[in-house]
């Protein structure tokens, strides 16, 4: 059943990881149809399409959307763990329509693991072990050559199998030194931009400034390119690829680079990028991976971003703060570990960071875990705390019995979800996995943020106990309120820890509010000083009051709510809202470890609601949910003009 057209057809498909409204950009099938299109030969005789997918699409829905048309001639699909096993079942449909056609796997979860993917999925006729741009050019070139896929002895960088049915694994293709021989899939136009309506269509824009990593952590496998030189693309390219997205009002770009920071030519890429912010207005926002070991280049680009007003999220990716587990994770020699001297910093510019941790990595025990992340949490509340998941490449996983691993596949993805191994036994995991649903839900997302430290200060509550109070007491409840939460907790712990759902609700339904306030009048409250009380109930009020919305201008939500236009950005903004205490002065004097009494400081203002929350409140990515919380008119005006939209 093939696709009527005279020109061979070759699809690329990739799934996106999250369930939301919007797409993920396709950068990893940009990049190939792109190098693919630039090869005369290749671009005249056939047609390249990239079939993007949201994720939670089921396979039903996928197979139907795929193959509506019929099939291509080349099928090759971008695998990730969480898209592997839907991908199996669609090259197995895939040969019932073109049995002669050709099914190609690539990506970090399949490649140097052909033994175990043509197992699995024998429809597969190639899997991809390295960087794929110019690999894949040769293999469309060889399917226009009439050319078996169990003949491609010729092409380095690849596993087939042979007419006996042997795997075949060619020699390794050396990396790319010079990126820029690969063209853009923006500057191309590779890679679709604009919906039906001419909106840009994708979440965020998504570049990449360079390639490789040098160092060798345990758990990671960035790109195939671990221990490796980094290479990075020229400045007036990655210059021509911001300022083409700038002219499409783009408002984030995200880097898909491991050490943003870390290269001269990164403080470049920032100039630039303010550069072209001035002109154009946009991008608004940054986010990236930031380099592990902070260098003069990075504190330059820090201040170049304050000084322009351009936001980001400022990531300490410390993992672990056990010196056992950093010793076996490859990581104790890294400077990442003096971070205490980095926040500091931070703080004194004004300027927020995040830190992420691992749960579950070697030589840590749950006391050690909680013990680190409270030592944490007093310098930066925002964790992100992820369970241990062993990656097909990594020490991790080559070594899996040495370490006396014990682990168990996702229900829908192929992830290895690690259960046990020599430092933690089965049960101790279970605790520790409850704790991390309810840290990701309440702290690392953002649903309570000022309240961590002047419990911490004038209750001697740690965020870690305050967090496992609000476990128990959820857990002691019965009514309809509070149930979905609850649900969601359950489905978590048989789900290795998913937390959308509850995001949508904490976020989404106005029970929410009502629960977390019954908590902290029964639980919290009766642990807190009397002299105390009436200032923790306002740093808790006051991160209710600035929940972030999902409110559309003009809904029944938003009633109440002026629309306004903040340097062409829409906010909804809220009537004015008197506190006794001003709480966030309190919390950045406790967090620059002032001695600060308590005492009444009366402050009121409106808040103003950055609008578009909806289509992110279910991806658990907390870097974009904090653009949305809501800001008091001092840090939002800026000497900006506020237009009512309304009027």
């Amino acid at each position: 059943m093939p696709v009527d057209s005279a020109k061979r057809q070759v699809w690329l498909v990739q799934q996106g990881v999250w369930d939301t409204p919007m797409e993920s950009m396709p950068l990893a099938a940009g990049y190939l149809k792109a190098t693919a299109l630039a090869d005369e030969r290749i671009a005249r005789e056939t047609e390249i399409e990239i079939r993007n997918y949201r994720g939670g699409m089921k396979l039903s829905a996928l197979s139907q959307d795929l193959f509506r048309d019929g099939a291509p001639d080349v099928l090759a699909f971008s695998v990730l763990g969480w898209n592997y096993r839907e991908f199996g079942v669609l090259a197995e449909t895939f040969k019932q329509l073109r049995p002669d056609g050709w099914v190609i796997f690539g990506g970090t979860h399949v490649a140097n693991r052909a033994q175990r993917t043509f197992a699995m999925v024998p429809e597969v006729d190639v899997v991809v072990n390295g960087e794929g741009e110019f690999v894949f050019t040769e293999l469309v070139t060889a399917y226009l050559d009439g050319r078996s896929p169990r003949s491609l002895g010729d092409i380095d960088g690849i596993s087939f199998q042979d007419p006996d049915g042997a795997v075949v694994t060619t020699p390794d293709r050396p990396r790319l030194e010079d990126l820029d021989v690969i063209p853009s899939p923006l500057l191309t136009g590779a890679i679709p931009l604009l919906d039906d309506a001419g909106e840009f269509r994708y979440d965020v824009a998504l570049m990449e400034t360079n390639r490789g990593c040098p160092y060798k952590c345990s758990f990671c496998y960035w790109g195939g390119a671990v221990g490796q030189r980094v290479r990075a693309f020229s400045r007036q390219r990655l210059r021509d690829e911001l300022e083409f997205l700038a002219q499409h009002k783009v408002h984030t770009v995200v880097l898909c680079d491991a050490n943003f920071g870390m290269l001269p030519i990164d403080a470049e890429f920032v100039a630039d990028l303010l550069e072209i912010r001035e002109r154009y207005g946009y991008p608004r926002t940054l986010e990236t991976s930031w380099a592990k070991n902070k260098s003069k280049v990075f504190y330059q680009i820090v201040r170049d971003m304050k000084n322009a007003g351009m936001r980001s999220s400022f990531t300490l990716a410390l993992q672990t703060l056990s010196d056992d587990a950093l010793k076996l994770m490859n990581r104790r020699n890294m400077k990442v570990n003096d971070w205490r001297d980095l926040v500091e910093w931070l703080k004194a510019e004004e300027l927020d960071c995040y830190a992420e941790l691992i749960w579950g990595a070697p030589g840590e025990s749950l006391q050690s875990f909680l013990r680190g992340y409270d030592r944490l949490a007093e310098h930066v509340s925002r964790i992100a705390v992820y369970p241990m998941l062993l990656l097909p490449n990594t020490e991790y996983f080559d070594k899996k019995d040495a370490y006396g691993f014990v682990t168990v596949r996702g229900d829908t993805d192929d992830f290895e979800y690690v259960l046990a191994h020599h430092t933690m036994p089965l049960r101790e995991n279970l605790e520790a996995r409850r704790f991390i649903f309810y840290a990701r839900v309440l702290a690392e997302n953002l649903v309570l943020r000022h309240v961590w430290a002047p419990a911490r200060v004038y209750a001697g509550l740690s965020q870690s106990t305050l967090l496992l109070n609000f476990a128990d007491w959820l857990e002691r409840q019965d009514d309809t309120d509070s149930a979905p939460l609850r649900e969601a907790a359950a489905n978590a712990a048989a789900e290795f820890g998913a937390v959308s759902p509850a995001l949508v609700y904490m976020y989404g339904d106005p029970r929410a509010k009502t629960v977390l306030s019954r908590w902290w009048q029964e639980a919290v409250r009766p642990l807190v000083p009397e002299s105390a009380r009436r200032c923790l109930d306002e740093a808790f009020r006051y991160d209710i009051v600035t929940q972030p919305t999902c409110a559309e201008p003009g809904s029944l939500e938003a009633a109440g709510l002026d629309l306004v236009d903040i340097d062409g950005e829409a906010f909804l903004r809220g009537a004015p809202v008197e506190f006794e205490f001003d709480v966030p002065r309190l919390v950045e004097a406790i967090g620059r470890g002032e001695t600060v009494p308590i005492e009444p400081r009366r402050l009121v203002t409106s808040f103003y609601y950055k609008v578009g929350f909806a289509a992110f409140v279910a991806t658990t990515n907390h870097e974009q949910s904090a653009y949305f919380l809501g800001r008091p008119e001092r840090d939002v005006l800026g000497g900006q003009l506020v237009q009512d939209v309304a009027g």
